[in-house]
């Protein structure tokens, strides 16, 4: 269990650490930056590289929202949720004082630009509204669950979990960045806002309500709908059912 647990921090550290530190430290560095399509492809790639790295320990989560999913849908057990979050927990918030650390270096430096936080209305990077924000986390992360349950079923092709879970999670920051920052996990929300304070943690709640009751629909939804039906349907010829 402390191999899955210490599995579940430094995925959720590199998270962090990869993805929001493209966005304060390269995504619009003079001259070279990387933008949002280079900001949501380092998301992707912590997921990818984390989840070949480590899943093999832990599973590879590195978010408490696909812990939670995975519960719901019967992949995890319940016993183990809470210490899975809270290695997930703070190892985000040690993944964002690093890259305080490394940020803070500059002199130009300022957590006036929000250092990655989530956020909705004036704090919106496209000024989206706390309805939208609340539809786009939850939506967004259902569908990545969606993907999750999807690319690691029994029937799926082994050894390419990991390749379509980052993808997704590249085109979900691709589609919600402008809208909330992308969040889909309270972990990274956490790290971030604990630096900013003040108004990112006031808003913090919607950052890890909204992913959670989106990743606990998919997983009742894949478990009872998608599952149900690979029990039920005849066996294709000439392979197990």
């Amino acid at each position: 269990m402390f191999a899955k647990l210490t599995a579940e921090f430094v995925g959720t550290f590199w998270l962090v650490l990869g993805g929001c530190g493209s966005a304060v430290l390269a995504a619009a560095f003079p001259d070279l930056g990387i933008g949002l399509a280079g900001v949501s492809l380092a998301f992707g790639l912590t997921v990818l590289t984390g989840a070949y790295s480590l899943g093999p320990i832990s599973g590879g989560h590195f978010n408490p929202a696909v812990t939670v999913g995975l519960w719901a849908g019967g992949r995890f057990p319940a016993n183990q949720l809470v210490s899975y979050i809270v290695a997930q927990v703070v190892g985000g918030i040690a993944g964002a004082g690093v890259l305080y650390v490394i940020a803070s270096g500059s002199p130009d430096f300022t957590l006036a630009g929000g250092f990655a936080s989530n956020g909705y209305g004036e704090h919106s990077p496209g000024g989206y509204s706390m309805m939208a924000g609340a539809v786009s986390e939850v939506v967004m992360t259902f569908m990545f669950l969606i993907v999750i349950l999807g690319a690691t079923h029994k029937r799926a092709p082994v050894g390419f979990a990991g390749i379509a879970i980052g993808l997704a999670l590249t085109l979900i920051h691709l589609i919600s960045i402008p809208v909330t920052n992308t969040s889909v996990n309270p972990a990274r929300s956490t790290g971030p806002a604990l630096f900013v304070g003040d108004w990112a943690l006031s808003q913090l709640w919607l950052f890890w309500v909204m992913p959670i009751v989106g990743a606990a629909l998919a997983g009742v939804v894949y478990k009872t709908i998608f599952e149900e039906e690979e029990v039920s349907k005849p066996p294709i010829t000439g392979r197990p059912a």
